[in-house]
């Protein structure tokens, strides 16, 4: 549609009806670009000061990939908040009138007092926002996460937000927005999805947080369609990390994430939850519920219509229908699930189809006759027809002769063939399972701790993985070549291996002199194939051969962290983005091993070299060889036998032998100190008072200066807030004494909302501590020096 400027700037953003994924994205780029282009920005800006009007030829934008205007939808103008650029993706994320449309003449006013409003001709002023009394200073600015906040400053320093976006979402859900409910004001925050595609007044759907089951519910015009179940205390959906927050103030569900992909639930008009940016976009499919079914997470009614069964459901058609078998309703107010619900209640109702193409709304009904032959002819409009799958059947007798036949002889082949299959599978499992056995004993004749009789569970865990012959590891590595050679660490040397299929794999063979034995082998085979995470190293398999202890990997092209992080030239590479990405990636992987895994897991050796890259420099957790198991209840335990490496064991741990998660958490808070700094922990920052890195970052915390920790090579090109979050966290993990600590949890949750830092560190542990040298070396002294390390027996 034109507007008065003659560009196009309706809004195609959401699901059109059949049409491929390819147009979809095509007009919704068109749209929106039309929408940018026909509008005559005055000045690049993302505020509104006291006095200023946004009108329908202006627009706020963020500085990085949201805008704020008016745009025309059905002929009537909305004030909407979308994303303007690819990475965002082209929908309208925010409708501040969804309700109450307005003129293409309307503005958005910051009066002087403080008020927030939209103002059009013909109709009263939409208030956004208003004070009892009148506030001064006050700025309206557009966020870079989507949220568009209303604040005041104060003399002082301070500001204050009046009013916020966030605080009422439409259909969208950003990382920072609350599902629940502000127990002091009774304020509610929930998802309403759209009445139909092209109108964003308030639709059938309501996605809710209860926070006395901690479960997400779905219900269509207040009748319970979906829940999710008990969400416990926070965790992963559907590839998105959430938190659950309940207090005397607020009750809140949330998600969040790491990465640079912008995530965001959308609730739909049909009721489908899904997952922009997900692998698995569909979180709820509330759509798929129909009453009498229970199946993923779809809820039972207490009345269903006796003419409806299960296997009932509505099916998409196209056709002519008579049209003495049609009945219209032609109400605006009535989107398409309306009208499903209203023919799935009629027993003479066998299809419908919205009334208006226009906007969906409206509804025709096609009655029971509608389903004989006669009365429709193929193509046409598309519809919905009731169908029954489970009980459906043909119509002619004969049909099912010959299905029958043809069934029964091809049953009588695959039994015969299955029979010579199991034989053939049972002589290869036998053999298989025997030299599986033969390996097992090996290595339990290698090491005399061994325990063989404490050891069913372990063969069929070895059993589910990848048996590599030597000879294909051989020949994947061409002999252990030097030239194949990756670097070495405690465990032995690691190879670059490629196998037959072309798959690039990390080689790690056990050396003869390594610090790490057969128990360490042993402990990583069976340990890391039950660990399945994103952030942690995937193990492809393992070869023994004679004396030879081989585990296979998948290949990381980017190494380790400290190839990088310790590296004057390489470090560079590493820009702030980059380093709080690698900070997400390993917190989330911790709080995978030490929460959300089968079994309780504590690394013991957390450190920079036991950090991989990937192709994109994304993070996964490596080396499980010194790594122990806990059920879920255990917390912690100690042993005689302390190995580790110097500057990242905890106090407890380096002295008495006492492990526990909290000793992986003072690791990380290592780690994050070192990712900030470019610098070692061991490194000698004070030649007087001999501080190593804890030590100085503790002094510049006290300063008031703990910017001038930052590595040098990030310039001035980093975000202040993050960092000196990173440094606080970095701090509280490096506490003395482990109860001090926080957990994996709240370090995962204080990284992604500033707001729940309310602890102050304390001085740190190792506070003094001589070291080497300070200074970063080249890549060639780094591969010399890197793997220096100091393993403690006490």
């Amino acid at each position: 549609m034109l507007n008065q400027f003659g560009a196009y700037c309706d809004i195609a953003g959401r699901e059109p009806k059949m049409v491929s994924c390819k147009s979809q994205y095509f007009v919704l780029a068109l749209s929106f670009w039309g929408w940018i282009t026909c509008i005559h920005v005055t000045s690049e800006k993302n505020s509104l000061k006291p006095g200023e009007k946004l009108n329908t030829t202006t627009l706020v934008l963020s500085e990085n990939g949201y805008g704020l205007g008016f745009q025309t939808l059905d002929n009537c103008c909305y004030l909407i908040i979308s994303g303007i650029g690819p990475k965002y993706e082209y929908w309208p994320a925010w409708v501040g009138n969804r309700n109450q449309p307005v003129d293409k003449d309307a503005n958005l006013l910051l009066s002087h007092s403080g008020e927030l409003k939209i103002e059009s001709k013909d109709i009263e002023p939409i208030i956004l926002y208003s004070s009892p009394q009148p506030s001064e200073n006050t700025v309206a600015t557009l966020l870079d996460t989507g949220n568009f906040v209303l604040q005041q400053f104060h003399p002082n320093g301070t500001n204050t937000t009046l009013w916020q976006s966030f605080d009422y979402p439409t259909d969208n859900l950003f990382p920072g927005m609350k599902l629940g409910v502000n127990h002091k004001s009774g304020h509610k925050w929930s998802l309403v999805s759209w009445l139909t595609s092209e109108k964003p007044s308030v639709g059938a759907f309501e996605l809710e947080w209860e926070p006395t089951e901690k479960e997400l519910t779905i219900k269509r015009r207040g009748k319970l369609c979906w829940t999710s179940g008990n969400l416990g205390n926070g965790g992963f959906m559907h590839d998105t990390y959430y938190m659950i927050v309940s207090n005397e103030n607020e009750s809140y569900f949330s998600i969040t994430t790491f990465n640079e992909e912008h995530t965001r639930w959308a609730l739909l008009e049909t009721g489908q939850l899904i997952n922009r940016n997900g692998a698995d976009n569909n979180v709820a499919r509330a759509d798929l519920c129909y009453g009498y079914n229970t199946d993923e997470g779809c809820k039972q009614w207490e009345e269903i219509p006796l003419c409806r069964h299960p296997g009932d459901v509505f099916d998409i058609r196209e056709g002519y229908p008579n049209e003495d078998m049609v009945t219209n309703l032609a109400n605006s107010s009535y989107g398409l699930t309306d009208c499903r619900d209203m023919c799935w209640r009629n027993c003479t109702c066998a299809g419908f189809t919205n009334y208006n193409d226009d906007d969906g709304t409206g509804c025709v009904f096609y009655h029971s006759n509608f389903t004989k032959g006669t009365n429709f002819a193929s193509g046409g409009s598309t519809f919905y027809l009731l169908v029954n799958s489970n009980h459906h059947k043909g119509k002619k007798m004969w049909i099912w002769i010959t299905v029958v036949s043809v069934v029964a002889a091809l049953l009588v082949i695959c039994a015969i063939a299955l029979v010579i299959k199991k034989r053939k599978r049972l002589l290869q499992e036998k053999k298989r399972k025997g030299v599986a056995e033969n390996n097992m004993a090996d290595l339990a004749a290698s090491n005399r701790s061994f325990d063989v009789k404490a050891s069913d569970d372990e063969f069929k865990m070895i059993q589910n993985l990848n048996l590599f012959h030597y000879t294909l590891v051989l020949s994947a590595t061409d002999d252990f070549s030097p030239e194949n050679k990756l670097g070495e660490g405690g465990f032995g040397p690691v190879y670059k291996g490629i196998l037959p299929s072309g798959q690039e794999v990390a080689i790690k063979r056990l050396s003869k002199t390594s610090g790490q034995g057969i128990v360490e082998f042993k402990n990583e085979l069976l340990l890391i194939c039950e660990l399945q995470h994103t952030n942690l190293v995937q193990l492809l398999g393992y070869c023994i051969y004679e004396e030879e202890r081989i585990l296979i990997y998948e290949f990381m092209s980017n190494k380790s962290l400290d190839c990088y992080l310790f590296d004057y030239d390489k470090g560079k590479v590493l820009d702030w983005k980059k380093r709080f990405n690698i900070i997400g990636g390993i917190s989330q992987g911790l709080l995978y091993l030490h929460k959300y895994s089968r079994l309780k897991v504590i690394h013991r050796d957390l450190k920079a070299s036991n950090i991989l890259l990937d192709e994109n420099m994304n993070p996964k957790i490596s080396d499980f060889g010194l790594a122990r198991m806990f059920t879920q209840e255990e917390s912690m335990t100690n042993t005689s036998r302390i190995i580790g490496t110097y500057g990242y064991m905890s106090p407890e741990y380096a002295m008495e032998g006492i492990f526990s998660t909290k000793s992986d958490v003072y690791s990380f808070g290592v780690l994050l100190l070192e990712i900030v700094s470019g610098r070692r922990n061991t490194s000698l920052y004070d030649v007087d008072l001999h501080l190593n890195l804890l030590g100085h970052a503790w002094e510049l915390w006290k300063e008031g200066a703990p910017l001038q920790l930052v590595d040098p090579s990030l310039s001035e090109s980093f975000d202040v807030d993050e960092v000196k979050r990173c440094i606080q966290v970095g701090l509280l993990c490096v506490a003395h004494y482990a109860n001090d600590r926080p957990t994996m949890f709240d370090v995962v949750s204080m990284l992604t909302n500033e707001s729940l830092i309310v602890t102050l560190p304390q001085r740190p542990a190792f506070y003094l501590e001589r070291g080497y040298s300070d200074k970063k070396m080249s890549s060639e002294e780094l591969n010399r020096n890197s793997m220096d390390e100091i393993t403690p027996s006490f």
